[in-house]
């Protein structure tokens, strides 16, 4: 989910505004108000609301009114409507057309509260699902780029699992590149005319997983007005990519295993099983076993998910493919910004060498965007790199090897990064004193 969400609350009366901007207010959540319809088109015209709370009377309007104004403009969008008990029928009729709910005066906080955190969860889910069903593969690269051994092996598992129709369970760190692995095996595969659904499980509400996964009948639960697919009927017939499988809910294990093994489903609120024809892939950062142990992950989901795995290794373990990805990055980001052929300084690159690129290779990609734009004359040179890369020290050049002094003065700029500026742990840890930390941080300058 993204990190915060826009709502705008309209109502004539200032008590009820203020009221509610202070119940509502939260560090998720960006909150304006309007005191009538024609201020409320103002603040529509201006901003994109996700969640709109507005009384069904209004000075110079109705909520009805703005409604369909709003849905025309934010089709996501949800609306939660303000009624007295005497408009009732206002309110259904509302519901009818596209609100989300209604809550009538005198109203519970807690409700409105309740209510509003649903519709911003709706929001998400609709604006989602909508993405999937015109998911494309050219979002993304599909090209494993590295000459490693470590990548030549795993292009060859590729080319093995890829024309079958196992599950394949991919693992490494946070940013080693498993979904380009999944996308390449994707491509390779019998279905690659076909969608790729991908859905981050770290991304899912517990209240509307199941929703999101298998969708919902109208009626099922507070807010489903009308009947949702999920992402089992987007995915039919193509593959469905489910990364850090490891953060789905435990409550919808259980229900993915019986999809995996029995091919079908049901949408939360019916009774009907459906069929489904998806090629599963997987991704995690995390050790599948030791969660398995600490019972948070379901045992038979994991020995079913992990019929075949491919583990990334960390670019660290890989730095001679830097030069390839460097050079890859650099054309394909070129390209998108409409502009020239880049070249990388000597310095630079022996930089970038040297650094242990803890986030990876989605690290280096980020890096090289920042590095173009601070470049001049499309060379990127150490003044473009972030200081914890354009420090990394010299080696000789003809035996690669750090001298004593580099690699103190490499060793305690990390000890200083790791224990975040704190100087007497980090002290501590290289087992000096802190005069003589110092000492050492005035002869090396840091």
């Amino acid at each position: 989910m993204p990190e915060s969400y826009k709502i705008l609350v309209i109502d004539d009366e200032e008590s009820i505004l203020k009221l509610l901007s202070k119940e509502l207010a939260s560090p998720e959540r960006i909150l304006h108000t309007a005191n009538c319809a024609e201020a409320a088109r103002e603040q529509i015209r201006k901003n994109r609301y996700d969640v709109i709370i507005s009384d069904i009377r209004l000075p110079d309007g109705n909520g009805l009114e703005l409604l369909t104004e709003f849905k025309d403009i934010e089709p996501d969008g949800e609306v939660i409507l303000i009624t007295g008990h005497g408009n009732i029928d206002n309110a259904v009729e509302a519901i009818r057309i596209g609100a989300y709910d209604y809550i009538t005066k005198p109203f519970r906080l807690d409700r409105v509260e309740l209510v509003v955190e649903r519709a911003w969860q709706r929001v998400c889910l609709q604006r989602e699902n909508r993405s999937y069903k015109h998911s494309q593969n050219d979002t993304a690269s599909t090209q494993l780029i590295g000459k490693a051994s470590s990548i030549k092996h795993i292009h060859h598992l590729i080319s093995k699992v890829a024309p079958t129709e196992v599950p394949v369970l991919i693992t490494g760190d946070s940013g080693a590149g498993k979904d380009v692995v999944a996308r390449s095996i994707h491509t390779a595969s019998r279905r690659s005319g076909k969608p790729l659904i991908v859905k981050n499980c770290a991304t899912l509400q517990k209240e509307l997983a199941r929703s999101e996964l298998f969708g919902h009948a109208r009626g099922s639960f507070t807010g489903a007005t009308d009947n949702s697919d999920g992402l089992m009927t987007f995915a039919h017939t193509g593959t469905l990519f489910l990364d850090e499988i490891g953060e789905l809910p435990m409550e919808v294990q259980a229900s993915l295993l019986r999809v995996l093994e029995s091919h079908t489903f049901r949408r939360v609120g019916e009774k009907d099983e459906r069929t489904v024809d998806i090629r599963f892939l997987f991704a995690t950062n995390r050790n599948l076993t030791q969660e398995v142990e600490a019972g948070r992950f379901h045992e038979a989901l994991f020995h079913r998910i992990n019929v075949f795995n491919i583990n990334l290794p960390p670019l660290k373990d890989r730095r001679e493919d830097v030069p390839l990805l460097v050079d890859f990055f650099l054309r394909k980001l070129g390209q998108q910004m409409g502009q020239g052929e880049y070249t990388v300084s000597e310095r630079a690159m022996q930089c970038m060498l040297s650094y242990y690129w803890p986030g990876n290779v989605r690290e280096l990609r980020n890096v090289l965007e920042r590095s173009i734009i601070l470049s001049d004359n499309y060379v990127i040179t150490c003044n473009c790199l972030p200081r914890e890369i354009a420090d990394q020290p010299e080696r000789d050049s003809e035996t690669g090897i750090l001298s004593l002094e580099r690699m103190e003065r490499e060793h305690i700029i990390k000890a200083i990064d790791f224990f975040s500026g704190n100087k007497l742990k980090a002290a501590e840890a290289l087992g000096i004193g802190r005069k003589t930390l110092y000492r050492k941080i005035d002869k090396y300058n840091l």
